[in-house]
């Protein structure tokens, strides 16, 4: 994940609750599955956060989304949260940390 902006110094407490966020199918946070590409957060507290999911037609992608739109919502100082979903470039198991790797049993 790449931090782009964050005026407001809201990025830790941000990215703590989009750790809490679970592909249903995944018992991996989005975070560790490498799901999140950037984090932009302005001093206004607008929070844009451009993510991916494991595939194009994600039968849960409208579940993570609000997810992610609730949880990060939760945080105080933020007043508006926008999801970006992008395929570009496509997810791959490369892109998960050492300790999702882990614990899906591909190390």
């Amino acid at each position: 994940m790449m931090i782009v902006n964050d005026e407001s110094g809201l990025s830790e407490e941000v990215t703590g609750r989009l750790q809490e966020v679970y592909d249903p199918e995944i018992p991996v946070n989005i975070l560790e599955l490498g799901l999140i590409y950037e984090l932009s957060i302005s001093k206004d507290g607008i929070v844009k956060v451009v993510m991916t999911l494991t595939a194009p037609g994600c039968p849960v992608a409208d579940q993570i989304i609000q997810e992610v739109e609730e949880k990060v919502s939760s945080v105080p100082g933020v007043k508006e949260v926008r999801v970006e979903i992008t395929f570009d470039p496509p997810w791959n198991r490369d892109m998960m940390s050492d300790e999702a790797r882990l614990e899906l049993g591909f190390m």
